[in-house]
């Protein structure tokens, strides 16, 4: 019986990989990461593996649990019995010689041990920087779910915002937007930041039961799932009246996120655009308050390639995604961190995050 023939948003990733796993002469790679299962098929699944070969059909390893939703959703994929896959009768790949076999060295032993048992004679190799590589530059198709779940998340912390009152916790506040998320979205992409206050000097804290007087300053990161990709965005409720250190603190954040927004563009290195807020914030005298990375990447996982932090060397090309996230962190005063999701374009970025800052 033939399958369906629809359109496949992730047939030029897989293509691409599998033509990286030829031009490293490999015989065969296996993926088994959840996350780059489906960077390469659209199938999100927690118990599946995929088999790439030089010009041979991939084959998307499951159990019985999933393959009608496979078959459903990617019917463009050949789908085999996952049980074969390391079970007590190692996987039969007819008279193929397996001599090179691609892996993810960030697997499991228990994994490896599998490989090992399918092909008993193979030499593995690393394929985990080719995959990065691939999933960090989002095709059109992803980067419209990126612009669909950045632009519920805007809308999700309009409302959120609306509902805070003096009075509130931290937790109380955290929950209505976690409870807004499951409502018009997936959930949360990661767990919500609530800090009030001093808090805030705490990058990622964790919202306890701190009450908010509604004249503190208050720092919310946030993200929504949505149609299986995530966003990231970091907003402060500046107070009416804030201390001249707040009020200081609050415009170099803000102008080092505009500079790397302004700088950020295809060609230069991710370890460049970290550097551009970078410079700034240290030649205004904050340098050493600003100690984590400028961004990361975003998309079926919060926290993908590129990084733009110190000293990386990954080339931004257009498609890929990156945070733009400076921070001051004063502990036991203060803290402020503004965060937007932007894509590489042709010449510069499209910013994602529409919320006033």
């Amino acid at each position: 019986m033939r399958r369906k023939k629809i359109d496949n948003p992730f047939a030029e990733r897989l293509a691409a990989f599998a033509a990286k796993v030829a031009e490293k002469k490999l015989d065969a790679a296996v993926v088994f990461n959840q996350a780059n299962v489906r960077s390469l098929t659209g199938v999100d699944c927690d118990n599946a593996c995929l088999l790439v070969r030089p010009s041979c059909e991939p084959v998307f390893y499951t159990d019985f649990r999933y393959v009608p939703a496979v078959e459903r959703t990617a019917p463009w994929l050949k789908v085999g019995d996952i049980k074969k896959v390391g079970g007590k009768k190692p996987l039969k790949l007819g008279k193929a010689k397996f001599a090179k076999v691609g892996y993810e060295s960030v697997m499991t032993h228990a994994k490896f041990l599998t490989l090992e048992k399918v092909f008993p004679k193979a030499k593995f190799e690393d394929v985990v920087p080719e995959l990065t590589a691939l999933r960090s530059v989002k095709t059109p198709w992803e980067v419209e779910r990126l612009r669909a779940a950045v632009r519920l998340n805007d809308e999700i912390w309009s409302e959120a915002r609306g509902k805070f009152r003096a009075g509130m916790t931290e937790v109380e506040m955290a929950r209505i937007i976690k409870h807004l998320m499951i409502e018009r979205g997936e959930g949360e992409a990661f767990e919500t930041i609530v800090c009030v206050g001093r808090n805030a000097a705490e990058c990622h804290h964790v919202p306890d039961g701190t009450v908010w007087n509604g004249r503190e300053p208050v720092l919310v990161d946030m993200g929504v799932k949505l149609g299986g990709y995530c966003s990231d965005m970091t907003r402060n409720i500046v107070p009416e009246r804030p201390s001249r250190l707040y009020k200081k603190v609050y415009a170099l954040v803000l102008e080092a996120n505009m500079r790397a927004i302004a700088a950020a563009k295809p060609g230069m290195t991710a370890g460049d655009l970290d550097a551009v807020a970078r410079r700034f914030l240290t030649k205004s005298g904050f340098g050493k308050e600003f100690g984590h990375s400028l961004g990361h990447g975003v998309g079926i996982e919060i926290h993908e390639a590129p990084w733009a932090a110190k000293k990386q060397k990954t080339v931004l090309k257009p498609g890929m995604s990156v945070t733009i996230e400076p921070g001051i962190y004063l502990p036991g005063n203060l803290g402020v961190r503004i965060e937007d999701l932007v894509v590489i374009t042709e010449d510069g970025c499209e910013v994602l995050s529409a919320s006033p800052k």
